[in-house]
């Protein structure tokens, strides 16, 4: 039973994600006047992100010290995280443009250099926590992000949401 709810906590959010993507302006409607949908969009996605932390230490079995591929493999990950999201802001990381926001293009490493780099950033970030969590888990949250990939590889601005005056 553990093994369930923990696959089903590690792939909470992609339901969530995938309806704004598809859907930008329900979640800019639903949001309403004189909200941000993005920072909205990024306090749900911080508790989503909470509880799939959650579901993996209910399975994760930790011993000290991990491997040294572990610390580099998720000090890359993270800072691959902390580039995108230092570049591109909390609107650019929260599907700004879906919901109708102007967001420069960026070019500056990682962008440019690595396709999808928050995404790899995540995954590297997963792989590192292979030597406290079993591969399933790891992989099922990879597999998340990898259809988030694919979904994202093409934005029509005709389905962009009109943002509320």
């Amino acid at each position: 039973m553990v093994s369930i709810v923990a696959a089903a906590g590690v792939l909470l959010p992609f339901p969530f994600y995938y309806a704004l993507w598809t859907n930008p302006q329900r979640w800019v409607d639903l949001c309403g006047r004189g909200a941000d949908p993005c920072h909205r969009m990024a306090q749900v996605s911080h508790v989503l992100k909470a509880l799939q932390l959650l579901a993996l230490a209910s399975v994760a079995t930790f011993s000290w010290p991990p491997p040294l591929y572990c610390f580099v493999l998720l000090a890359a990950g993270q800072y691959l995280n902390f580039k995108v999201y230092q570049l591109l802001g909390e609107a650019g990381t929260y599907y700004g443009v879906r919901f109708g926001k102007n967001i420069p293009w960026v070019t500056e490493f990682p962008f440019g250099y690595i396709k999808d780099p928050q995404y790899v950033g995540s995954i590297l970030s997963l792989v590192a926590v292979l030597c406290w969590v079993p591969f399933t888990y790891v992989l099922l949250w990879s597999l998340g992000y990898v259809f988030m990939i694919w979904l994202e590889r093409e934005e029509d601005p005709a389905t962009r949401a009109k943002p509320l005056s």
